[in-house]
Parts: C-alpha cells; structure tokens; sequence
C-alpha cells in the first residue's frame, strides 16, 4: 500500500512454498491480475529452499523462462515429484533442488546480476505448518515476527547449544516488520485466525511431546513449526531482499498423529491469507 506521491515498486515479489499443493493453493488465493507475483515449490526442507530461492533470485526469474506462472507451475511440479519421490524412499528433494540451482546460476550468479534482471523486492515462504499448543490452533494462520532455526546447533553435556551460542553465526532471521504487521492486521481484519510470533524451521518434524517441550523452552513464544523458512530467509538476506512467512496450521506440534491432522483445511486457510496478501502487497 502507497501514499500519495509515492513511486511505485514494479518490482516481483517471489513466493517460495514446498510442495505442488501449497503452491498450488497460493496460486487460487492471488487470483487473476496476479503478474506480479512468481510462485515456486522448491522442495522440502531448508536445504532445497535455500538452493531454489537462491537460484531464483540470481536469475531474476529469467531461469523459469518468460511465462513465470507457467513456468513455476513446471519448476513446482518437479519439486513436489522429487520430494515425493523422497518420501518414498527414492530420490530426495535436494536432487531437484541442485539441478534447479544449475540452471539458474549459469544465468545469474550474484546479487548485482539479479538487479540487472529485474530483481524482487520482497520474498515470501508461505505453507502449511505445525503450531504450537495454545498458541496457533488448527486452520488458523500464522505471520512470523521471526524465523529461527531450531536445530542449528550443537549437542554439549548441558543440553543444545546454538550457533549464536557458539559464536558461528547465526540461527535467527528477522522479517520485513512492516509488512508482517500490516499483514497480521488485514487478516484479522478479515475475520481470520492469526497469531504473530516466531516460526520455527527445523530438519527432522516434531514427533514427541518432549520435543515440542524442548523447542518451548528454547523459545518461549514461538508460534509454528515447519520446514523451509530459514533457508528462504538465508536466500533473500544473500541477495538484500527482505522476507516474510506466512503459514496455515495443518497439526499440531508434538506427537503424531495423522488421524487429528487437517491439512485439507491448512490449504484453504493459506488460500485465503495468500488473498489477502496479495491486498497487502500489491
């Protein structure tokens, strides 16, 4: 949203999801008249988002081709086969996301060359996720004010030890504040559930109550749980671009149980929020 007077920003703004499905559900949210967003489904994990993001970015869009929707419809489907395939016990996800990766950096290998192509001006991981008990209830939405890597660490006699602890970097990523608040507050605007607070990426999904309890210690008000964001996160701050994360509650964070899962209506909660998104940004 712009002020009078304002120029506006014609730049893209890059939504990364995991799978074919979220995808697929951002794309039903944005409707038409959507050209300003490039949706992708960069496989599942930190590792794949952070070599598809990277890669996108690099190349401007232009390693999708010069249909972006048509072209990340194509890029989503093969990461969502490799990741099922994964599952499967065949191929991972990674495989896709390193071919990905290649194309792309033959086209544009640095920030200043993404520039060049055009660029982006915002990067968005958006998805279904786990959420915390008495902080993000099942179908509800949740804007991250944070997103941190949970397992980015080591294991001492003590307990975890994070990489901020030891002095090797960083597991914390901020967001675009602006944004994230204008969103959470056109949502609850909207009449839909959402919470604010940190999301969590982590490589191995909760499957215990002590896990969960172990994650709340660490961080106390986190909100949700998934997979992909600090590796988005990790992308756009190589290439100067702010981020966002948004997430739908398919489960709840602790032990598993398919039977309590709603992942049909997660998709049509991120559906509805990526609408909203789209009155945000555009």
């Amino acid at each position: 949203m712009m002020s009078n007077g304002e120029k506006k920003d014609t730049r893209r703004i890059l939504i990364v999801t995991a799978v074919e499905a979220e995808r697929a559900a951002v794309l039903r949210g944005l409707g038409e008249e959507a050209a300003q967003f490039h949706v992708i489904a960069a496989g599942v994990g930190p590792a794949a988002a952070a070599a598809v993001t990277a890669a996108t970015l690099a190349a401007g869009g232009a390693a999708w081709g010069t249909n972006p929707a048509a072209s990340s419809a194509e890029a989503g489907a093969d990461a969502a086969d490799e990741s099922t395939r994964g599952a499967e016990g065949g191929s991972s996800a990674g495989a896709a996301a390193a071919a990905s990766f290649s194309a792309a950096a033959s086209t544009a290998t640095s920030p200043a060359a993404a520039a060049t192509a055009g660029g982006y001006r915002l990067v968005v991981s958006a998805g279904i996720a786990g959420g915390f008990a008495e902080r993000a209830a099942l179908g509800s939405l949740v804007v991250a004010s944070e997103i941190i890597a949970a397992d980015l660490g080591v294991e001492t006699p003590g307990g975890f030890a994070s990489v901020d602890e030891l002095g090797f970097g960083s597991s914390r990523s901020g967001v675009c504040a602006r944004s994230a608040s204008a969103l959470a507050a056109a949502l609850s605007a909207a009449g839909l559930p959402v919470v604010t607070g940190p999301v969590l990426t982590v490589t191995t999904a909760t499957g215990t109550a002590a896990t969960a309890a172990e994650h709340v210690r660490r961080v106390p008000e986190a909100a949700a749980e998934a997979m992909e964001g600090f590796g988005v996160a990790s992308a756009a701050q190589h290439f100067g671009v702010p981020v966002l994360e948004l997430r739908a509650i398919s489960n709840a964070v602790g032990p598993r149980d398919r039977e309590a899962w709603r992942i049909g209506d997660a998709l049509q909660a991120l559906e509805r929020g990526s609408a909203i998104l789209k009155e945000v940004l555009q």
